[in-house]
């Protein structure tokens, strides 16, 4: 049981390096990994762009809430 326990940090360096090496030599798994990048980016952009738009309009609509609050009181 001790010999499995201190292979695994061995096992484990060359199961990973394997696996750089061939992402690193497999194209298909590299544009894959550009796409899912990509979208992961363009999915941030959009839900920046629609924060901020919804920023103002919550902001302007706060703005007509307190102002009839005022003008109730």
């Amino acid at each position: 049981m001790l010999k499995k326990i201190s292979d695994f940090p061995l096992k484990a360096y060359i199961a990973f390096t394997g696996f750089k090496r061939d992402l690193r030599e497999d194209d298909h798994g590299l544009s894959g990994i550009v796409v899912a990048v990509l979208l992961i980016l363009i999915a941030v952009l959009a839900v920046v762009i629609i924060w901020g738009s919804l920023g103002t309009w919550i902001k302007d609509l706060w703005e007509k809430i307190v102002g009839k609050s005022d003008s109730i009181n």
